[in-house]
């Protein structure tokens, strides 16, 4: 791990100089996860890329305000997210669908079943539901779930109060249990 660390220090001390062939590793490195956290959230290939492009920018370019370099990891992901969930923003308004607009409603689906056990359901199929939830609700889980964040650090990405978080978090897992039922049945 030292090695590793070390390596990292090296290479990021090389970007701060502006060596490209150092900043390219750093980005051949990260980028997989970081491509990973963006589209999770704007679910859209595209847009993720030219985050990543940005984001990538915006640290190299930031990297001196970076006290300890063993974070550089945690802080290039919240880069990431923080230019996921603008994007993400913009992309509501467009479509003219206001966020808090959908906060409260409650999917419906029939034929549920109570006793469902979601250890016997494949990661794959429980994210292949998560793009059929509605964007606010595949927002928050991916956050909370797959990220990481609690509920304050929610509030704060999303612009939300705490009991409309704990609220739509609640409202998301129980429409992805709805959906993950109703595609077992079929």
């Amino acid at each position: 791990m030292n090695l590793t660390l070390s390596h990292i220090k090296d290479l990021l001390e090389q970007c701060k100089l502006g060596n490209e062939r150092a900043q390219m590793e750093v980005y051949r490195r990260y980028f997989h996860a970081m491509y990973n956290t963006s589209y999770r959230i704007v679910k859209d290939r595209f847009e993720a890329e030219d985050i990543m492009q940005e984001s990538f920018l915006t640290a190299f370019t930031k990297l001196d305000t970076l006290n300890d370099v063993a974070l550089f990891g945690p802080w290039l992901k919240r880069i990431i997210i923080n230019n996921s969930i603008s994007v993400y923003r913009m992309m509501e308004k467009e479509l003219n669908l206001p966020l808090d607009d959908r906060l409260y409603k409650v999917e419906d689906c029939e034929d549920i079943e109570d006793d469902y056990q979601f250890t016997n359901v494949k990661s794959a199929q429980i994210m292949e539901c998560m793009k059929n939830l509605k964007a606010n609700y595949r927002l928050c889980l991916t956050l909370n779930l797959i990220e990481g964040y609690d509920y304050d650090e929610i509030c704060e990405i999303m612009g939300i109060s705490y009991a409309h978080c704990r609220t739509m978090i609640s409202r998301a897992k129980e429409s992805l249990r709805q959906k993950l039922n109703v595609e077992l049945k079929s």
